[in-house]
């Protein structure tokens, strides 16, 4: 697939700043290595033809040169063309937008096709320019930090998820290797998750005499790290994506034929693949998997979480863990099967799958809380509809009020920082009783910082957060043209900042 990549770097930097300065800085000083991520790793709009990979031919950065100068040679050695757009206002208005979309224009128009544009930017100023790309046929990409409108997220093919590119695109410097210990500590970080697992695998292929299967160490992760989960694995996304992330020299991973790790001094190469067709067993795989799907959604009187289910899957086969029969994800792969009437949500932590033919009192798709437990049913009517076109978490107003009080707490505590944070309040709200996916979390820390909150700076006093979070979803309420009467303003305040 030719792709065409066009960053307002303005527009990412400062839209990380807001959340973190060090996720910023780690997109301004190492594009190399987030290029190889979208390169590699991401996936493609569909529809892609099979084995296609992404060829990135144009690589634009647009960038004000009076404040971010010293990015520079950073994109200059990813191999970006740096189109300088300096302040044009007293403000601080670039030309930016205007070049970019002047070379988006002329590039559709090039006497090369390019099949796909990503666009690296928040701005809803691109809407027009994406619904145009869309009629000629070409495929769109886009990240945007923050809280892009409804109406730009419609227009492009594929949304690049914020917190995944952090995760994986964002790499950052390692922490010495933990030395063996007895016990593993519970619900470990991505971080903690890494070292773990490297501390294991070495272990297990140090005992081997012969290569270690992927299956078996995917198995042995599992049991072993308490908080891992196979539908996630760590926030990494994939088995392979953790295996990759982890510095195992002078180990050797092999991901064909099932997949081994190896000591090349003390094992030898494992044994060519086989290419007789696998045909019967693929489908057996399948059906399998379809059927325990449907066979634990049905007999579960709530939601069943997607690790559960992958951890399921991989206790019947250990050889999906490695890649999900060429899915890459479990995502991929159970999106894959048709387990109607089953259904996946995946807005919370790691994911449900649930039958939409169960009560909605049962199962309330969009944050696994029902309207039985809400008190008041005009209240959760308005704030169904706010959810629904703003994609503010559906939670009742008890969650939001433990939440806020708990984010407070935290901050007062520990520094703050947008992923570590976010996993610390939501460990602490599953122990008060009222539980918010780490998704729903990280929404409302994302929405704080970018409505112009410093964490660092204070005041973080419940009161002060919770009017800025009411404030917030207010803000996206107008964006997407959502009438605020006197009874929808007072019905925010009594959802999510009334104290």
């Amino acid at each position: 697939m030719k792709s065409a990549l066009f960053v307002d770097f303005d527009n990412v930097y400062s839209g990380l700043r807001r959340l973190d300065q060090e996720t910023a800085d780690q997109f301004a000083r190492n594009p190399t290595v987030w290029m190889n991520w979208l390169i590699k790793s991401l996936e493609m709009p569909e529809p892609v033809s099979p084995g296609a990979k992404r060829r990135v031919l144009v690589r634009r950065c647009y960038l004000n040169p009076q404040a971010y100068q010293r990015f520079r040679p950073s994109f200059n050695l990813a191999g970006f063309e740096i189109i300088d757009c300096p302040a044009l206002t007293s403000e601080g208005k670039t030309s930016t937008d205007i070049n970019m979309v002047l070379d988006i224009v002329d590039l559709l128009q090039h006497e090369t096709r390019y099949d796909e544009f990503i666009v690296f930017s928040a701005d809803a100023d691109f809407t027009p320019v994406l619904r145009k790309l869309r009629r000629w046929d070409r495929r769109t990409t886009v990240l945007a930090i923050g809280f892009p409108s409804a109406a730009y997220r419609a227009s492009a093919d594929l949304l690049i998820d914020q917190d995944e590119f952090v995760r994986n695109a964002l790499i950052f410097e390692e922490s010495p290797v933990l030395p063996p210990t007895e016990a593993l500590p519970s619900g470990p970080s991505a971080s903690e998750c890494k070292q773990l697992a490297l501390q294991l695998i070495q272990q297990a292929v140090q005992e081997a005499t012969t290569p270690v299967s992927l299956a078996r160490i995917a198995s042995l992760l599992l049991n072993r790290i308490e908080g891992l989960d196979a539908s996630s694995w760590a926030g990494l996304g994939s088995f392979r994506a953790l295996i990759d992330s982890l510095r195992l020299d002078p180990l050797v991973v092999c991901w064909e034929s099932g997949g081994t790790i190896r000591d090349p001094q003390r094992h030898a190469l494992p044994a060519p693949p086989n290419h007789r067709p696998a045909n019967g067993k693929q489908t057996k795989l399948v059906d399998t998997a379809i059927e325990t799907i449907r066979s634990e959604v049905t007999k579960a009187s709530q939601p069943v979480s997607c690790g559960r289910l992958a951890t399921m899957l991989i206790s019947l086969d250990g050889n999906l863990a490695t890649d999900w029969a060429g899915k890459g994800t479990f995502r991929r792969f159970v999106e894959s099967l048709d387990v109607k009437p089953i259904e996946f949500n995946w807005n919370g932590s790691g994911g449900v799958a649930y039958d939409p033919s169960r009560p909605p009192d049962r199962i309330n798709q969009a944050s696994q809380t029902g309207a039985a437990e809400w008190t008041d049913k005009n209240l959760y009517n308005i704030a169904k509809q706010i959810h629904e076109v703003t994609d503010v978490p559906l939670l009742t107003p008890e969650k939001y009020r433990n939440l806020i009080t708990l984010i407070s707490k935290d901050v007062g505590k520990t520094p703050f920082h947008l992923m570590e944070t976010g996993k610390r309040v939501r460990d602490s709200c599953k122990e008060t009783g009222l539980p918010v996916s780490r998704a729903d979390v990280t929404h409302v820390l994302r929405g704080l910082s970018m409505r112009g909150h410093s964490f660092d700076d204070g005041p973080n006093d419940e009161t002060t957060l919770a009017k800025k979070l009411a404030d917030n979803v207010r803000s996206l309420c107008l964006r997407e043209q959502f009438v605020l009467d006197e009874q929808t303003d007072q019905a925010i305040h009594d959802w999510v900042s009334s104290q």
